[in-house]
């Protein structure tokens, strides 16, 4: 018998496709200003949104959430308005949906085109990140899809208030409030269902933690987009100028630790680590970085505590950051290939010879030149807001924005075409 989750999950499925059916008839113009309306509710609702915002800050806090998560679940004014904004830059984005990818007219005179469709109802499983409740409806809506939310207990206030506001602008805009649903009430036993819906849902995208990301990949049913940990590597070589060395390396670290395009390990090429160190070292205690280094750094940074296996392995989402000296760009090479999430690495150097190697034997979504690994943003690359970085090899890798949430469809058009 199914559980209550999983059948409310089917019926705001089987609503959402039905309402989606509207949306992929839209012109660009009508889902254009469906967007607008969502921003203009955002901005309307900014108290109330804040509101629920402090009651969930409030509960985690006390609760031992880290500063760097909290960071991730704050809400204020500026977060608000920055939000609306990205909600405002997606509808001045183009339209993914009716792009004409391939065509061509075969010997016997029918014509093929490929052109770029909806995928249908999408399923986001996210945690403590309510922008991202606002991210994956807008790219969805933009895409032509409807969407079906599981945004975490820890955001709960925060993502009721945002869902209600967004499926008002929906409204308001002349649409189905089906387009957007969330299944929070139902905790984890929704995120379950949501990723079990096969037949009704037609893709789920994990965005978290790792715990979050591989308990997906290994329950779901519904086809998977994996959005993978970022354990990212900055790498200095020695042909890097070593003040932009120096600056990319800490912003890549402290400009927003919780973010999963933060550097995690730092690796430095032994014929500069000794004009570097130090220098890394006193503006990393400054920030409130902990060094775990293996011993050419403990050496002249002896604060640092001993990296251990783990280190090279973990995620942090904090004020941590691994280092190693290394004797060659093919000793780094050789780190990344083994501990790497497959997200973001970056190497600062000016031998373009090093930088063609580098950019050329790592396999990441993202390789970064001379820039910090925080650079690998759908906003930043100028795709709008991101429903998050896939560090899978199919159908999308690296920030994933409106082309990532459309699929294919062939037209064949004959003149009584019959085949022999």
């Amino acid at each position: 018998m199914k559980n209550e989750a999983v059948r409310d999950v089917e019926k705001l499925a089987v609503k959402a496709k039905k309402s989606a059916r509207s949306l992929r008839l839209a012109s660009t113009a009508k889902k254009d200003a469906l967007l607008h309306s969502i921003a203009n509710e955002l901005v309307a609702n900014t108290d109330d949104i804040l509101a629920a915002n402090q009651a969930d800050m409030a509960r985690e806090r006390d609760s031992g959430m880290s500063a760097a998560l909290l960071d991730r679940l704050q809400l204020t004014h500026a977060r608000l308005e920055d939000i609306a904004e990205s909600v405002r830059d997606v509808a001045s984005l183009p339209d993914p949906v009716g792009e004409i990818l391939a065509g061509r007219t075969l010997p016997n005179g029918l014509r093929l085109t490929k052109k770029r469709v909806p995928m249908g109802v999408i399923g986001m499983i996210y945690e403590a990140r309510p922008n991202v409740t606002v991210d994956a409806a807008v790219l969805a809506l933009k895409s032509g899809n409807a969407v079906i939310l599981r945004g975490g207990s820890s955001a709960i206030e925060s993502n009721r208030v945002l869902v209600n506001t967004i499926r008002a602008g929906v409204e308001k805009a002349g649409f189905p409030a089906g387009l957007v649903s969330t299944v929070d009430e139902h905790g984890r036993e929704g995120a379950v269902a949501l990723m079990r819906a096969r037949g009704y849902v037609d893709l789920v995208i994990p965005r978290g933690g790792a715990g979050l990301i591989q308990t997906v990949i290994e329950q779901a049913t519904v086809p998977t987009i994996e959005t993978g940990i970022g354990n990212c590597h900055v790498y200095i070589d020695r042909g890097a100028d070593l003040d932009k060395a120096h600056d990319i390396a800490v912003n890549a670290k402290t400009h927003r630790p919780g973010v999963c395009n933060a550097a995690e390990t730092l690796l430095i090429h032994s014929e500069v680590a000794p004009k570097l160190l130090a220098r890394l070292g006193a503006s990393f205690a400054e920030a409130g970085v902990r060094l775990r280094g293996d011993d050419a750094v403990r050496k002249v940074i002896p604060e640092a505590k001993v990296a251990a296996e783990q280190d090279w392995q973990t995620e942090y989402l904090s004020l941590d950051l691994a280092v190693k000296v290394v004797d060659s760009i093919d000793e780094a090479i050789f780190h990344i290939a083994k501990y790497s999430s497959g997200h973001t690495e970056a190497i600062v150097s000016q031998d373009i010879s090093a930088v063609n190697t580098f950019t050329d034997a790592v396999d990441s979504a993202v390789v970064m030149v001379n820039a910090s690994t925080r650079f690998t943003d759908g906003g930043q690359f100028g795709l709008g807001a991101e429903i998050g970085i896939s560090t899978q090899k199919l159908h999308a890798r690296g920030p994933m924005a409106l082309a990532e949430l459309t699929t294919t469809m062939w037209i064949v058009e004959g003149d009584g075409h019959v085949r022999n």
